[in-house]
């Protein structure tokens, strides 16, 4: 027997635990030593008294840890769901992951609930929606301060009856100083509705307001439109992307205060002390000047000169990834050649779609607003039963109230007032 044989035979220890079938060890060549740790730690009962009442005080602190973020995620969370406004669960939750850096995540998500559930292709419009298109039907222009404006091009032919006709929303001092009508946005998508509106901006003043969580902070100007500031009100409409996570990539200045950065190069809502409005590029159409009393920035404009942007179908260009492709709801805003106020909300557009649309309605410079279901809006109010409380009517359903800025509004918002 020499010495490497004296290394491999089994000691009484081993030939012991090699007779016990149920102790777990995996069956080895006869003559090699079985190993009888199973994991990669020591079992109690081979630990010194002093190892175990270390390992018990890890113990303890590691699920005192585990128990502490449980707690403080559920609060986070309950927080989430509980602050004011009337933002849906879902809504809150999306809202939730952004605010703690789970942007990709939520990015990620929304990809595959699109690709579980994409936009329905073909198909014709609901019995609702295709008489709430019709009721425009009789419409054409009249002359006047402010007619009715001619029918807006279609991106499908032929057209429905009523379809890119524009009726009065709101009439102040008997002029329709906000117009609407729906069209389908694609041929592809014949099943799905958009609205667009438009505002006589000679005749109306236009604000800007923030959201208490987006961009969030303390304005004079309130997040909401109070009791006592709603005589007057014709219209209201939803901000862009995110400033404070920096998907907007652009800035928010409001009575001094400036929330992101004001970049230039980025499509641009401009406020002023007067009440009226511009947009467009800031540093070439827009810049900051004595009589700004507000900016609101978002990506880069889809609409430039009358014609569609050339990265318009670029990825990363107009959202997340391929975001921009893809055929979702969404919200922009333009304006003509006169100055007039474009606005378009749409139940199944792309960046494309959205920016053809603003086109098609007269915008020469447009931009993006936000996107998904729970933020696109556009409101005419009714002051006929009640001047001081003028009712509020969405032009096109997204589930969301259509009194949402007359309690406290999450994301900033524009409001507009007849002169």
């Amino acid at each position: 027997m020499n010495d490497h044989d004296a290394d491999v035979l089994p000691d009484a220890s081993d030939a012991d635990a090699s007779a016990d079938p149920t102790d777990g060890a995996t069956a080895v060549a006869p003559g090699r030593r079985r190993r009888r740790r199973l994991l990669p730690w020591k079992h109690r009962r081979d630990l010194t008294a002093a190892q175990r009442r270390r390992r018990q005080i890890v113990t303890r602190c590691v699920l005192a840890a585990i128990l502490l973020f449980v707690s403080w995620l559920g609060w986070s969370i309950g927080q989430a769901l509980t602050y004011p406004g009337r933002d849906g669960v879902e809504a809150r939750l999306a809202e939730w992951g952004r605010d703690h850096h789970l942007g990709l995540v939520i990015n990620q998500l929304e990809d595959w609930q699109y690709e579980l559930n994409p936009p329905r292709v073909g198909g014709s419009l609901s019995p609702a929606e295709l008489a709430r298109m019709k009721a425009t039907q009789g419409a054409a222009p009249v002359g006047g301060a402010v007619p009715l404006r001619a029918p807006m091009p279609t991106s499908i032919s032929p057209r429905l009856p009523g379809e890119g006709v524009w009726r009065a929303l709101v009439t102040s001092g008997g002029l329709p100083l906000v117009q609407g009508t729906y069209v389908r946005p694609d041929a592809e998508h014949s099943s799905y509705e958009a609205a667009v509106a438009w505002i006589s901006a000679s005749h109306a003043k236009f604000f800007l307001h923030p959201g208490f969580r987006e961009p969030g902070g303390t304005f004079a100007v309130p997040p909401t439109i109070p009791v006592g500031q709603r005589t007057g009100l014709i219209a209201t409409w939803n901000g862009g992307f995110r400033i404070t996570d920096g998907t907007s990539k652009g800035g928010f200045y409001l009575a001094g205060r400036t929330d992101g950065t004001l970049r230039d190069g980025a499509a641009s809502e401009v406020f002023y002390k007067d009440g009226s409005i511009r947009i467009g590029t800031w540093g070439r159409d827009v810049t900051m000047t004595a009589d700004v009393v507000g900016v609101r920035q978002c990506l880069q404009l889809m609409v430039d000169n009358g014609r569609l942007a050339s990265n318009i179908d670029v990825p990363y260009a107009y959202g997340w990834a391929y975001q921009g492709k893809k055929y979702v709801e969404r919200s922009g805003v333009g304006v003509t050649a006169n100055g007039d106020i474009i606005m378009v909300v749409g139940q199944a557009l792309s960046a494309r779609t959205l920016a053809e649309l603003m086109q098609h309605a007269g915008a020469v410079r447009a931009m993006p607003l936000d996107m998904n279901g729970a933020w696109p809006s556009f409101m005419s109010y009714d002051a006929s039963a009640d001047p001081a409380n003028p009712k509020p009517s969405n032009i096109l359903d997204f589930g969301e109230a259509a009194d949402r800025y007359y309690t406290q509004a999450t994301r900033d918002f524009v409001a507009v007032y007849a002169r």
